[in-house]
Parts: structure tokens; C-alpha cells; sequence
């Protein structure tokens, strides 16, 4: 199984934090963001990894992996800077945001799951969003579930039917080989045909992992969620990093 690591993004919402390095380069005590994922992946036997850069990519100096650079980072989102990787994504693949720590168990749960394409949902989500006044409920990504199958996804899901229920994206996903090829080819499908919106992104290019799962989702595409119970954290802000520290000394 490939690893794949999107880096790529310029991290705007951490301030001066990173002016001059790549967010998942910010120092969670003693090691950096990516490098946190990177031994928990090793420790797994996953290390067939490939980090994705984007801005200030020679600060990137991490032994063992491999390097795709996205020339086009300022052009597009993450959906975007994931395409970067398209030659190698030709096989059973996990797929990671670089500005998120989780620990083994939701790793585990991950590299368990069976099915084509699945995404990490939490779904006790709403505790992380107390007294977290710079990055508000609101900007969640939310999952609308049915029992193992996914509605939708986008932020700010507010209400479900009874037999429904509403999780948190973490920012991972997992394709088996055959779901690679079913992402692969929707995406060059979109390339060649859509023009305009493309579901809460302005255009195809400005998109969102969250924009193209949903558009497998609406083109009858199954998206199962792969419940987590492990410890985790998102850091898009200031406060976000100083919470990080506490969660993983």
C-alpha cells in the first residue's frame, strides 16, 4: 500500500506561523506534523510514502520518502494538488491531509477497511469545536451518513432524519486499487467536460477533496465512512497548534 501526504497548501490561516514553511512542517513539541504521520505510517509498514509540496518545498528535508512537486498549487485547491500524484495512483492508496495528528488506533481503523473508497468520519466531532473560536463549528466538514453510506459532504451540516447521522471528514481517505481507478477516471471524465461551479468550489480547478467525493457520491458512486474512536486533531489555526501540543505530548 501506498501513502500519499498532501502538502501542498500555503497554511494562510496560521499567521505568521508559516511565512517562510510548509504547515505540516510546524513543530507539534519536538517533531513536525508530517513527521508525526510519518513514524506512526513506518511503525506500520507503510513506507511506500510520497509527500506532495507545494510553497517553500526545499524546506522539506524528511529521509525515506519520496517528492512530488505541485508547480500549480497557486492555480488550484487540494483536489488539485492531489492530481499532482496521478501517475502513482495506481494501487491500494491512504491518502492524508499534512495538517492533522492522529494516533494508532485511527490509523488501524484505516488500514482495516476493505471496501473501494472510504473516508475517516468522527463522529463525536463537536466536542473539538469547544471554546475553538478561530476555526467555528460552522467550517466543519461534515459527513451526512445512512447507516454505511455516505450523502453528503460539506461544511456546515446542520439537521438529519431520525435514522441519520452527522460525523466529521479528518482528512483521510483510502482507495483500494479499483477505487483509484474509479477516482482517476471520474476526474479525467470532469477535465474533459465540466465547465463552471463544481458543487461549493467556484470551478473544478479551485476544488476540494470534499467537492469530488461528493460528485462520486451524486454520480452513484458507494462512499463508505470508516468510523474512528482514536485520538486526533486538526491544526488550521494558532490556537489549533497550541491545543495540538497538549493532545500529543
Amino acid at each position: 500500500m501506498k501513502a500519499i501526504v498532501i502538502a501542498a497548501g500555503e497554511g494562510s490561516r496560521m499567521g505568521k506561523e508559516t511565512t517562510d514553511i510548509p504547515k505540516g512542517l510546524l513543530k507539534i513539541n519536538d517533531k513536525s506534523i508530517i513527521e508525526i504521520q510519518l513514524e506512526l505510517f513506518q511503525k506500520n509498514q507503510l513506507s511506500d510514502i510520497t509527500i506532495i509540496t507545494g510553497p517553500n518545498r526545499h524546506k522539506f528535508e524528511l529521509k525515506n520518502v519520496d517528492y512530488i512537486q505541485d508547480d500549480e498549487f497557486q492555480n488550484h485547491d487540494v483536489l488539485g494538488s492531489l492530481m499532482a500524484a496521478r501517475p502513482i495512483m495506481n494501487n491500494e492508496i491512504l491518502i492524508s491531509y499534512s495538517d492533522i495528528i492522529f494516533d494508532k488506533n485511527v490509523l488501524q481503523s484505516m488500514l482495516d477497511f476493505k471496501d473501494d473508497i472510504g473516508i475517516a468520519v468522527d463522529l463525536t466531532w463537536e466536542k473539538n469545536y469547544v471554546n475553538r473560536e478561530q476555526h467555528p463549528q460552522s467550517q466543519a466538514d461534515n459527513v451526512l451518513i445512512n447507516g454505511d453510506e455516505i450523502l453528503q459532504i460539506r461544511k456546515n451540516i446542520s439537521e438529519c432524519e431520525k435514522k441519520e447521522k452527522i460525523g466529521e471528514f479528518l482528512g483521510l481517505m483510502k482507495l483500494s486499487k479499483r477505487g483509484s481507478k474509479i477516482f482517476l477516471d471520474k476526474y479525467s471524465e470532469l477535465e474533459m467536460s465540466h465547465k463552471g461551479k463544481f458543487h461549493n468550489a467556484p470551478s473544478l480547478e479551485k476544488a476540494y477533496l470534499t467537492d469530488m467525493l461528493q460528485e462520486l457520491i451524486d454520480s452513484g458512486i458507494r462512499i463508505s465512512p470508516i468510523y474512528i474512536s482514536g485520538k486526533w486533531c486538526e491544526i488550521d489555526t494558532p490556537s489549533d497548534l497550541t491545543t495540538a501540543k497538549k493532545l500529543f505530548p
